[in-house]
């Protein structure tokens, strides 16, 4: 890393309150010297939201305008709270609150239920699913765990909704929601669960807002206390509102009008749990005299993926598509969309994990790359994919970093170092910082390299490298730093939730993408039943599902790849097509011609790939392993990938070919000569193994062999056949 790149990551406080406006574009620095009055933000994708807030409150800090303590910042996640309050660090705005709505609104209500109440406020549930399903054993009614799950969901909705047990029915038939079991049967599930918590004297998640309005509304002294408290308010991500948290504003600030939201309409994507966008949008009616500010310079993306952004958002319709941002990028041109159609969904996840592979083997570092998902449930493919592709990667939606057991370990032992070191000789030889933290951090798993694999211990060893990474930039950036001193920063960034970046390539659902970016994204499924999902059915669900397309595409910065598999599994039915969103953007779409052109040039947009489709010989369809494995010698289940591909342990006797294998090796030189790539790009040793030692007489049993996915048995599938049958590839059938 070079100097310059050290300094963004620990900068120094600017000097002046003038010096915190340097840098800011023009609508920027508008927000940031707008301190007076209600301000709303309309803030695009990339368009640096975070920054002009944090300045805004910074500049008022420094200037003398607002009083730290009397500033109180709300935002919707603890990683985007910790962002803010390290990001005010930095400029010099120590002692600002930068809080989650429940986390404000929980420090608020411990400290004044003696007060409002008396004695202590009842203990918080970690998970109310248990309760919800003693209410179901109550009841007599059976829930499987999906159920269960959704059942959860809408009492959670309810609450946020300020919808209680008697009008749940009528209240979820108006808002059109696809209720999971009998409308009455999860109201009376509902009211239950209420009775449940009141016996056993438990609040849940929804209960922290609920009850810190109900004091607030009732007890006008502790509400005027508050509001003596802070005096300024600034909401992040306001789109996301839920008529409850908006209560909840309306009570701390009380008559004043001292409020800045930021938000964009276009990114509401949170509808099942009571978000709306209505406040946002109806922001200047409640407040006529407000300063209304528009960000629309994305700094995030090149011209090609903002094209393809704007144009989904072109083809949108209702309430927050009338008050769509048009972004404009302020980067240089980069390379167009690439689109790419598969078989099926194996075939998908092989095709992205070989393109990754490839990614990284160039140099593009594994935490800059994502591929983002509709469900959940799509992650295992990918898993599977990237595992036998030899990728990292860390799964989004995990415990926060500092919360992680290995990390807090870890900083035990460093700070144990830091007062003993002197007398530990596994830090005699240790020179310098980051040698040091190397040497202790091997005590807690870490060690130079990964290990194969994936998993808990992967993930471990994730956690403890993000932690020697993060010693090397600060040695970097501070010279002569000591252990004493990197502990004290880790201490800071834990208590502000700013965690250091984990290397592996991103999976993550595109709703857990959110604020997130990377250089390139991959979004796979983008199919009919996936993108949009097959539940959404009413206009305003789809628009909700274009809407996230419109926020996976805005998370790359440079890369976008998107793609979608015409069935769902190996020799399944073709009967899948792209989604409809994509009509009229991607080239060969209907209305493409003219409307998906390249932002930088005007030209018609290319890019346009291809994956296998089911056509010739390599339509036979393979075995991906998507459940546990067992060893075919002795019956052992199998973990490591390896194994996994070999379908047997290491240790268990093999009936390979030995001809046959060196043979294959061989072949594979000559490919991977000929192609420019490491020879595990065309077959890694287990792949070529695994034949070996099933030698395989056609395509489809060549094709059951884990690690030959599609694109393989296309490409390499009449060479290494005919090597299996003892004779020579062909020479036209040599491909690069």
């Amino acid at each position: 890393m070079t100097a310059a790149t050290h300094s963004t990551l620990f900068p120094q406080a600017p000097d002046s309150a003038d010096a915190v406006l340097e840098g800011l574009d023009p609508e920027q620095r508008e927000v940031a010297t707008a301190l007076h009055g209600p301000v709303c933000v309309l803030a695009g994708a990339g368009t640096g939201k975070t920054r002009a807030i944090t300045h805004r409150i910074a500049y008022g800090v420094r200037a003398g305008i607002l009083q730290p303590s009397s500033v109180l910042a709300v935002t919707f996640t603890n990683r985007a709270a910790g962002e803010m309050r390290g990001r005010l660090r930095q400029l010099g705005a120590q002692g600002v609150q930068a809080r989650t709505f429940h986390s404000a609104a929980l420090r608020q209500l411990q400290y004044f239920w003696p007060k409002a109440i008396g004695g202590s406020l009842p203990r918080l549930v970690d998970r109310k699913i248990q309760l919800v399903a003693d209410a179901a054993a109550a009841c007599r009614i059976r829930l499987d765990r999906g159920e269960l799950r959704d059942v959860t969901a809408e009492i959670e909705w309810s609450k946020v909704t300020q919808t209680v047990p008697a009008d749940y029915a009528p209240t979820a038939a108006k808002a059109g929601r696809e209720t999971p079991r009998d409308p009455a049967e999860i109201a009376q599930l509902y009211s239950v669960y209420e009775d449940l918590k009141r016996e056993r004297g438990v609040i849940d998640f929804e209960d922290v807002l609920l009850l810190t309005v109900a004091v607030l509304q009732d007890r006008n002294d502790i509400a005027e206390q508050v509001r003596a408290q802070y005096q300024h308010f600034v909401v992040d991500e306001y789109q996301d509102v839920s008529p409850l948290q908006q209560r909840l504003l309306e009570l701390w600030l009380g008559d004043r009008d001292n409020l800045c939201v930021v938000g964009d309409a276009s990114q509401t994507i949170y509808s099942f749990t009571g978000a709306t966008p209505d406040h946002l949008l109806d922001f200047r009616t409640r407040h006529p005299g407000a300063t209304v500010v528009k960000l629309v310079r994305d700094y995030r993306s090149t011209p090609q993926v903002v094209h393809l952004a704007n144009g989904l958002l072109a083809q949108a319709h209702g309430r927050a598509a009338d008050h769509r941002l048009e972004l404009v990028s302020q980067r240089a041109p980069g390379p167009e969309p690439l689109y790419t159609e598969y078989s099926d969904e194996p075939a998908e996840a092989e095709g992205a994990a070989h393109r990754i592979r490839e990614l990284v083997d160039a140099g593009v570092p594994a935490g800059e790359i994502a591929v983002l998902f509709r469900t959940n449930s799509q992650s295992e493919t990918y898993e599977q994919a990237l595992a036998d592709a030899g990728v990292p990667y860390q799964l989004r939606g995990a415990e926060r970093f500092f919360d992680r057991p290995e990390v807090r370990k870890a900083g035990i032992a460093l700070r144990a170092a830091a007062r003993f070191g002197g007398n530990d000789s596994l830090l005699a030889d240790a020179v310098d910082l980051p040698s040091q933290v190397r040497a202790v951090l091997s005590g807690e798993g870490w060690t130079p390299q990964p290990p194969a694999g994936s998993g808990a211990v992967r993930e471990r060893w994730e956690s403890l490298a993000a932690l020697v990474n993060l010693a090397q930039d600060f040695a970097a950036a501070r010279a002569g730093a000591t252990l004493a001193d990197l502990v004290a920063e880790l201490d800071e960034r834990a208590n502000a939730q700013h965690a250091p970046t984990v290397q592996g390539v991103t999976l993550a659902s595109l709703h857990s993408a959110k604020g997130l970016e990377w250089d390139v994204v991959f979004l796979v499924g983008v199919a009919e039943g996936m993108m949009p999902i097959t539940y959404a059915r009413t206009d305003e669900q789809i628009e909700e599902e274009r809407r996230l397309l419109y926020v996976g595409v805005t998370r790359a910065r440079e890369h976008l790849h998107l793609s979608w598999a015409l069935s769902r599994s190996p020799g399944g039915r073709p009967n899948r097509r792209p989604s409809r969103f994509l009509d009229g953007l991607r080239p060969g779409s209907a209305g493409a011609a003219g409307r998906a052109g390249s932002a930088a040039s005007g030209r018609p947009a290319t890019g346009v790939e291809r994956g296998f489709a089911g056509r010739g010989p390599a339509a036979v369809p393979r075995r991906t392993q998507r459940s546990p494995a067992r060893c075919r010698v002795c019956g052992r289940t199998l973990t490591d990938a390896g194994e996994m591909k070999l379908m047997r342990c290491e240790d268990c006797p093999s009936d390979m070919d030995e001809g046959l294998y060196e043979r294959l090796r061989e072949w594979r030189a000559e490919q991977a000569e000929r192609s420019g790539q490491p020879g595990f790009c065309v077959f890694t040793d287990k792949t070529l193994m695994a034949i070996a030692e099933a030698a395989p007489d056609d395509p489809g049993e060549l094709a059951r062999i884990p690690g030959v996915g599609a694109r393989k048995l296309n490409r390499y599938g009449a060479d290494v056949l005919a090597i299996c049958a003892g004779g020579e590839p062909a020479e036209d059938d040599r491909r690069n």
